[in-house]
C-alpha cells in the first residue's frame, strides 16, 4: 500500500464579495454575494516510502492547499485520501504521530522560550522515551550542528538558525512522513545549503518520506528525483526531475559585466531583458550558448560574467502552456 494515495481530490473555497463603499456594505446584509474558487481540481497522486517528491508550481497554482489537505489541515470538498492508511481530516492521534509539517512562513517554535524548551514541550507531547529524545536530540544538533544555541532564547535567533531548529523539532519523534512548504524562503544561499544537506541526511539515512514545496530551483533538482507540477490546482506534469528540466528548460540566463562603457548590441536569437553601459542580461537557447558566449568574449572587453538556468517557474508556465493546448 503506497504511504500517500489521492484520487480525484477537490477543493473548492467560497468567498464573500461585497461592493466598494457604504451601500455596498448595507446591500451585503441582505444579500451576499459567494463566488466559488477551485483550488485543487481532480487531483490524482500516489507516493511511496522513503521517496523525496518535490511539488512545484507558481503562486496560486493550489501547492499549499494540496499540503493542508494531506496533513488534514482542511478537509477536501470532494475525492478519496489516505495517509499511512487513515483519512487526515479525521485527525486521528494514531496519524498525527506518524507525520511533521514545517511551513517557511508560520513558526511552531515558542519565541519566549529556548529550543531545548520547545523540543522538551514536544517531547511530552509525542510521549518520546527518555532514551529515543536522547537519541533523536543528539543525531540531529550534529547533523545540522545546531547545539551552540540550543539553549538562546528563539527570538535572538537568526532565520537560518531558527529554520534549523523548526526542522529538529518536526523530526524528534521520528515522523514517517514530512511535509515541508518553502523552507527554504528569505534564507541566504550558505543556509540553504546546510538545510539541503540535512534533509537529503534525513531522508537517506532514516528512510522519511519527504514532500517539499519550494520557488528555489535548486531545492528541487538536488534533493528531488521526482517533481509533481501543479497549475491551475491541476497536476500537469509527474515525474524525473532531471527530465522535466531537460525539456522545458530551453534557455540560459547571461549577465555580463563590460570593463568599461559599451554600446552592446544582443546576437541574433537573444532576448535582452536589461541594459546599461557597464551591464547587459539577456537569454539565449542551451543548444547555441558556447557559439554565442564565444563571440560575445571575442568582441567585448568583460570584467565579469555570470550564467543562470532559466527560471523555475518560466518552466512550469511553459509546461503548463503545453498541457492545456496553448502554444509556447
Amino acid at each position: 500500500m503506497a504511504l500517500i494515495e489521492a484520487k480525484n481530490l477537490t477543493k473548492v473555497y467560497k468567498r464573500f464579495e461585497k461592493e466598494p463603499g457604504l451601500w455596498g456594505s448595507v446591500k451585503s446584509l441582505f444579500h451576499r454575494r459567494l463566488v466559488e474558487k477551485e483550488a485543487v481540481s481532480g487531483f490524482d497522486l500516489t507516493v511511496e516510502r522513503g521517496e523525496f517528491v518535490g511539488l512545484i508550481g507558481p503562486n496560486g497554482a493550489g501547492k499549499t492547499t494540496l499540503i493542508k489537505m494531506l496533513t488534514g489541515i482542511i478537509p477536501p470538498t470532494s475525492g478519496a485520501l489516505s495517509v499511512l492508511g487513515f483519512t487526515p481530516n479525521k485527525l486521528q492521534n494514531e496519524l498525527k504521530r506518524q507525520y511533521a509539517v514545517v511551513m517557511g512562513q508560520k513558526s511552531q517554535l515558542m519565541f519566549d522560550l529556548t529550543p531545548a524548551d520547545t523540543f522538551l514541550l514536544f517531547k511530552r507531547m509525542y510521549e518520546i522515551p527518555d532514551d529515543e529524545y536522547r537519541h533523536s536530540l543528539a543525531l540531529l544538533t550534529d547533523l545540522f550542528g545546531a547545539g551552540a544555541y540550543l539553549n538562546m532564547q528563539v527570538r535572538t535567533l537568526s532565520l537560518g538558525e531558527r529554520m534549523k531548529m523548526e526542522l529538529v523539532t518536526a523530526l524528534l519523534h521520528d515522523p514517517k512522513v514530512l511535509f515541508l512548504d518553502e523552507p527554504t524562503i528569505g534564507l541566504d544561499a550558505p543556509a540553504q545549503r546546510q538545510i539541503r544537506a540535512f534533509l537529503k541526511e534525513v531522508n537517506t539515512r532514516r528512510g522519511t518520506t519527504i514532500l517539499l514545496t519550494s520557488h528555489y530551483m535548486e531545492d528541487v533538482r538536488s534533493l528531488c528525483p521526482r517533481s509533481v507540477v501543479v497549475g491551475g490546482g491541476r497536476k500537469v506534469y509527474d515525474g524525473g526531475t532531471e527530465a522535466l528540466f531537460d525539456a522545458y528548460q530551453t534557455h540560459k540566463k547571461v549577465t555580463v559585466q563590460f570593463e568599461g562603457e559599451t554600446a552592446f548590441t544582443a546576437p541574433d536569437a537573444c532576448a535582452l531583458l536589461e541594459q546599461s553601459p557597464h551591464k547587459a542580461v539577456f537569454t539565449i537557447p542551451k543548444e547555441r550558448s558556447g557559439a554565442i558566449l564565444e563571440q560575445i568574449m571575442r568582441e567585448h572587453s568583460l570584467s565579469d560574467i555570470s550564467i543562470e538556468e532559466e527560471d523555475i517557474g518560466v518552466v512550469v508556465e511553459k509546461i503548463y502552456r503545453q498541457e492545456t493546448g496553448a502554444r509556447l
